[in-house]
């Protein structure tokens, strides 16, 4: 999996590549406890990402509780198998989705 980062201001926007799943998850989390920090919009942009898995989405339910304190959360971009992963396991229901 590949990470871009932009950081303007107090926005953070992660453009995610490939795959997240067990094996990637931790460089994202790791991403996340570096650049969190004094971000009050945090924006993930799926339009390249492939999969998703629990791991996964694990980190995206820790990022929320966290945003939920500090601003706001969107996951933009999501293709047709993520927002399945999505709707089955109720994260539709949770997250900010556009």
């Amino acid at each position: 999996m590949k990470i871009n980062k932009k950081l303007e201001a107090a926005k953070l926007e992660l453009l995610l590549e490939g795959r997240l799943d067990t094996t990637t998850s931790p460089m994202l989390e790791a991403e996340l406890k570096q650049s969190i920090e004094g971000v009050t919009e945090l924006v993930f942009d799926f339009e390249k990402l492939e999969y998703i898995s629990s791991a996964g989405l694990r980190i995206l339910l820790a990022a929320q509780k966290i945003m939920n304190k500090q601003g706001s959360m969107v996951v933009k971009n999501v293709n047709e198998i993520v927002a399945e992963v999505f709707e089955v396991t109720g994260f539709s229901d949770i997250l900010t989705i556009e």
